[in-house]
């Protein structure tokens, strides 16, 4: 694998240091109760007071629990998993690693800006900073003239398209409606204790984009539509997990949104799993011709 030995200086630390980081915000207890805060906007929350998470909001921690308790039990295992396929040649491994690195750029991009400053700060930007390059790495040591020849001509890329434009649209319609209204009425939307919508930026600049390019691509055959798409897929699987998580999490918390979190994102979770495993076995890498 191209890259291989630069990744592996990278993906080693990520390993460690996101076991470090989700296993402090999963576990790490100190004396602590919640207590009640007037936000600089006016919102009234409640402060967990206790954790890691303790300067976030009681609804904040439950969600950066689930996420980490997600990046523990399945974001690291891929790691460990697609790192080990993808070093051994496996072009499946490739894809699923570029993804996976997908997943931990997202996760700690947001921790770096997201979560109430706090003693792992540096490290979540050491995270990010390293799965970015990672990841960058990762994207460029597949050989984009050859990638089409590898998946068979029955891939159903019309069908993956379309849930890609599905995803997209939904992510677009969630984060738009909680962004117009305030914006019309001239009031400030539930913001708890951070100053701006860090996710709502990061999904509607970020994810929403590469989910309908990567659709367009797929459906012209594009080398690029088959690497993005790849990564897509296998990011919104990992974000699907991470918000059903958190919405679980936030349930047994008492947060009332938890269940609004949990059903929608739920079943797009469901659905890219199934385009994942479509994607995936629909790679011959005996494969000589192109896809058409």
């Amino acid at each position: 694998m191209k890259n291989q030995t630069a990744l592996t200086w990278l993906i080693s630390p990520i390993f460690v240091l996101s076991l470090f980081v989700t296993s402090m915000g999963l576990f790490y207890q100190d004396p602590g109760q919640t207590y009640p805060f007037t936000s600089i906007r006016g919102e009234k929350v409640t402060i967990n007071g206790q954790g890691l998470y303790r300067y976030d909001t009681v609804s904040s921690a439950a969600q950066m629990q689930g996420n980490d308790l997600i990046t523990l039990v399945v974001g690291l295992p891929l790691l460990v998993i697609s790192t080990w396929l993808a070093f051994r040649g496996s072009l499946r491994g490739r894809l699923l690693l570029t993804g996976t690195l997908g997943f931990f750029l997202y996760t700690y991009m947001s921790m770096s800006m997201l979560a109430a400053f706090n003693t792992l700060f540096l490290i979540y930007v050491i995270l990010f900073g390293m799965s970015l390059y990672a990841f960058i790495l990762s994207m460029l040591s597949f050989d984009l003239m050859d990638l089409p020849t590898h998946f068979l001509e029955s891939l159903p890329r019309k069908w993956l398209a379309g849930f890609m434009f599905v995803t997209g649209g939904f992510l677009t319609i969630a984060w738009l409606a909680r962004i117009i209204q305030p914006l019309l009425q001239n009031t400030p939307p539930s913001l708890e204790n951070t100053t701006t919508m860090v996710i709502q930026a990061m999904d509607l600049a970020l994810i929403v984009p590469l989910a309908v390019l990567s659709g367009i691509l797929l459906l012209r055959s594009s080398a690029w539509g088959y690497l993005l798409s790849s990564v897509f897929i296998l990011k919104a699987i990992t974000l699907g997990l991470g918000v059903s998580a958190m919405g679980i999490n936030m349930t047994l918390q008492g947060v009332p949104d938890g269940l609004a979190f949990l059903v929608p994102f739920l079943m797009l979770t469901i659905i890219n799993l199934v385009m994942a495993v479509t994607l995936l076995k629909s790679i011959d890498n005996g494969s000589t011709s192109p896809v058409r």
